[in-house]
């Protein structure tokens, strides 16, 4: 048993004062990643600071017509919002496939995005890797990694992010508010994580002692026709395999916008810009769809047991966007 100290923050300046003041400390939310890296000895805080009685549980319409969804608001009641099942489906959808409906409904908004890899090398403390202990070799570059990096990955981490809302959030176009003792800043949910480089160990772009107070869902998707797709080992209680959000909107026969992003190909959820900018302006048909994610595919660098990923992903892709297509064509 590791002792660790427990302080209840009762505002947001108390909290960021308390982290500062502890250092080795860890905000506690929902504690559904956290806690399980406590028990492993991933995670060895010496302070818990638990924010679960902030008021940033509610899912807010702003005049403009985005939505702000406070940090601790749970997944499932994220995943059931009238607004949000209305606006922005993907998002509903991502959630859904994420994890339990006994996890969804602890799970918060901010732990699911600051959730750490489920790499088998970093959970386990007498394997090495350069995420959990810097210098140490990555343990699944030689070893299983099935489930591993097909993008953006480095010599020294080939992790995958296992989030499903982040990359629901990623082709939203959405933002993450972050307080910090310098005050409050927003980072695009697609920027938030980062590719491991050099660094693997650092999975966000959140500096020490910030926050995540919320996210803003942008009122320019809102409405518009999009979807996310999960593939997975098992129907339920499965990481993805590969995974695909996708956004849409057709107007006088062409692609106006489109927001594509995977899951479980990178170290974050991976916007695919080259994609989006082949589809621009372009006929919504199939042939062009598999050209455009034929391109931003042609960047992965599979490794020894994970090339079937490549493949898997692309049919995901175009399959979501065609089926995206088709109502409008119906109608």
């Amino acid at each position: 048993m590791k002792p660790f100290a427990y302080v209840r923050a009762g505002s947001l300046a108390e909290a960021a004062d308390a982290y500062a003041s502890h250092p080795g400390a860890r905000y506690l939310g929902g504690g559904t990643n956290l806690v399980d890296l406590m028990k492993l000895g991933v995670e060895e805080p010496t302070t818990l600071i638990d924010v679960t009685r902030l008021p940033l549980d509610r899912v807010t319409e702003l005049p403009d017509g985005s939505l702000r969804v406070g940090a601790l608001t749970r997944n499932s009641d994220l995943a059931a919002h009238p607004l949000v099942r209305d606006r922005y489906p993907a998002l509903s959808q991502a959630l859904l496939a994420g994890a339990s409906g006994q996890l969804r409904n602890a799970a918060t908004t901010g732990g699911n995005l600051l959730q750490r890899t489920r790499c088998p090398y970093f959970q386990d403390v007498s394997k090495p890797c350069n995420k959990r202990a810097p210098g140490s070799g990555c343990g699944a570059r030689d070893g299983v990694h099935r489930d591993h990096a097909v993008l953006g990955h480095s010599e020294r981490c080939i992790a995958t992010h296992p989030s499903d809302m982040a990359v629901a959030l990623a082709a939203l176009d959405a933002q993450v508010e972050l307080y910090g003792l310098a005050g409050v800043r927003r980072v695009p949910a697609a920027e938030f994580h980062r590719l491991p480089g050099e660094h693997p160990e650092r999975d966000t772009v959140v500096e020490p002692g910030e926050l995540v107070t919320g996210v803003l869902l942008p009122a320019a998707t809102a409405g518009l026709p999009s979807a996310y797709r999960k593939a997975r080992d098992r129907a339920s209680y499965a990481f993805a395999l590969a995974s695909v959000a996708a956004v849409l909107e057709v107007a006088d026969g062409v692609v106006a916008h489109v927001g594509l992003a995977f899951g479980a190909l990178a170290h974050r959820p991976w916007r695919a810009g080259r994609a989006e900018e082949a589809l621009r302006g372009a006929a919504p048909t199939a042939a062009a769809f598999e050209h455009a994610v034929g391109l931003e595919l042609s960047a992965a660098r599979p490794l020894r047991d994970n090339a079937y990923k490549v493949p898997l992903a692309r049919n995901l892709a175009v399959d979501v966007l065609t089926r995206l297509v088709q109502p409008r064509e119906e109608s």
